[in-house]
């Protein structure tokens, strides 16, 4: 059993830091919002502290889960930060969906103190992070990786290093591109579906079982018809990751015309008063009218 810092406690990072307190591991965390973290200890037990120096302070692993690439440079690089209380042989995991400019520059940063560091963003919501069963695209060095394991396993299905830092960041941003894709597709087969005046369960019972299967149609068509969008990841937090994956097109010359065309239309279901909205509410753009 480690002794592991938490911080961030969001709607990822509360049940991905209680698994490992379940797990046996000695966890302190931290969050900007102390009334939080302390409702965290009284949940789990644990402890909490008053900066991401003082958690990160004498602990094994250190593992965040905070906004945006500005929000991960305050809360490592600091001046009550987690390097300003960190130690040789640390390893630092982050779980923000970031850019990979951001992960590799921590990544440096991190070699400066004679800390490990790994880019790790997850997949699987919010459900996904309560019940433990968390997609990991981790980035970074293979022996770090290999320290970090036991750990991350507390709360993955899926774990697997993709490569050297900022490959995490990378391959979440693929996940992303595919997601709203994926999203956009269902959501003009539902409306179609809908116009033409077929059974939209039948519809999904044949075609379920054939070519256009996914996770999203097994989960979200249902909720879709029915209009219910206050669950699952939010469109202001699917935005922001759009934003991070179109700047690194522009960066990479890959070309994503449907992407940057879906991001239009999340900004379109935000006009709406969506921001907070799962991202499977691209169907209510084309039910506006109806």
């Amino acid at each position: 059993m480690a002794n592991v810092a938490f911080i961030g406690l969001g709607v990822m990072g509360y049940p991905m830091a209680g698994h490992l307190q379940r797990a046996g591991h000695q966890v302190t965390v931290y969050n900007r919002t102390a009334e939080k973290a302390a409702r965290w200890v009284q949940e789990y037990g644990g402890k909490s502290a008053e900066t991401p120096a003082a958690a990160a302070r004498g602990q094994d692993f250190v593992l965040m889960c905070v906004g945006n690439d500005d929000d991960l440079r305050d809360v490592v690089c600091g001046q009550q930060g987690v390097f300003a209380g960190s130690h040789q042989g640390q390893v630092v995991v982050d779980h923000t969906t970031a850019s990979a400019g951001v992960a590799r520059e921590l990544f440096a940063a991190a070699a400066n103190y004679g800390v490990g560091f790994l880019d790790a963003p997850v997949s699987g919501g919010q459900a996904g992070a309560e019940k433990g069963q968390l997609t990991i695209m981790v980035g970074g060095d293979e022996s770090v990786f290999d320290l970090a394991r036991p750990v991350l396993n507390c709360y993955s299905k899926m774990l697997r290093r993709m490569g050297e830092s900022g490959s995490g960041q990378l391959t979440k941003m693929v996940n992303q591109i595919c997601i709203g894709g994926l999203l956009q597709g269902l959501s003009e087969a539902m409306h179609f579906a809908q116009r033409a005046g077929l059974d939209g369960d039948a519809v999904v019972s044949v075609i379920s079982k054939g070519a256009a299967q996914s996770w999203q149609m097994e989960n979200r068509y249902r909720t879709m018809l029915d209009g219910e969008f206050d669950f699952g990841f939010a469109v202001d937090w699917m935005r922001k990751d759009f934003a991070i994956v179109l700047e690194e097109a522009r960066r990479n010359g890959a070309q994503l015309p449907v992407t940057a065309l879906v991001d239009q239309f999340y900004a379109d279901v935000q006009a709406m008063g969506g921001g907070r909205w799962d991202t499977s509410s691209l169907i209510a753009r084309l039910q506006k009218g109806d």
